[in-house]
């Protein structure tokens, strides 16, 4: 198999930074094993950038290296922020989320996550939700308290209940098989607060490219009102 990817973050229309973190940085294809993560930090304009930037350097710290699991990627990302926090006490409070896929060319997708950053699957022109948001209101949801319809305006809808920073996480681990012609996104929620996801699959549907994807989906949640960064990585698999 092989992986084509692209990148995009945008700032977006009312933030005066950016607290978003994604890698690779890079647009690029390979027929080897790939790691794409990204991160949406909290905690402050400046800590929330850092808590992302230090968490997701340590994610990726030892490349493709598949014999690392994804969620011993989470955790050693956990560890550094941690570590940062020691090291400066200005920095305490700060936290991210981090939602990454390592991309193994014999089939599988490995996936570890926490927070309410998304990872997707549009297949056969199906967009399908793979992770689960670690949110307040996704916990509603699930319970039956509360609609999907009501979690989208619900005031507390950004109360995120599961975060790198705190000393112990619970990461949730995935494995799924992938396909030739399987189109995956990683995103903040800068993108899902912004548009739907029958709107985001649309847009995947629509682009030709990979990079293509990925900046039309920051386009359309700037045009939708850019209240947050906004950050996306779109895998192409191809045979």
């Amino acid at each position: 198999m092989r992986f084509t990817w692209a990148t995009a973050t945008h700032v977006g229309l009312v933030r005066s930074g950016n607290e978003d973190s994604v890698r690779p940085f890079d647009d690029g294809s390979t027929e080897e094993a790939v790691v794409v993560a990204v991160a949406d930090g909290m905690g402050g304009a400046v800590a929330g950038e850092v808590a992302s930037r230090v968490a997701i350097e340590a994610a990726m710290a030892e490349g493709a290296d598949a014999e690392i699991s994804p969620a011993d990627r989470v955790r050693a990302g956990n560890d550094a922020v941690l570590s940062a926090i020691g090291e400066d006490y200005t920095l305490s409070g700060m936290g991210t989320t981090l939602t990454l896929g390592l991309f193994d060319p014999s089939g599988f997708l490995h996936v570890a996550h926490i927070g309410d950053s998304r990872l997707y699957v549009l297949r056969n022109e199906e967009l399908q939700q793979v992770t689960t948001d670690h949110t307040l209101v996704a916990e509603l949801v699930a319970l039956g308290q509360i609609t999907e319809e009501q979690a989208e305006t619900h005031p507390r809808r950004h109360l995120v209940t599961r975060v790198i920073g705190t000393d112990t996480i619970t990461v949730d681990e995935l494995e799924i098989a992938i396909e030739p012609g399987d189109r995956i996104l990683l995103c903040s929620d800068g993108l899902t607060t912004m548009l739907r996801d029958p709107d985001v699959a649309d847009l995947l549907r629509a682009a030709t490219s990979a990079s293509d994807a990925a900046w039309s989906l920051v386009e359309a949640a700037n045009a939708a009102g850019g209240t947050d960064n906004t950050t996306v990585a779109v895998v192409d698999v191809s045979p």
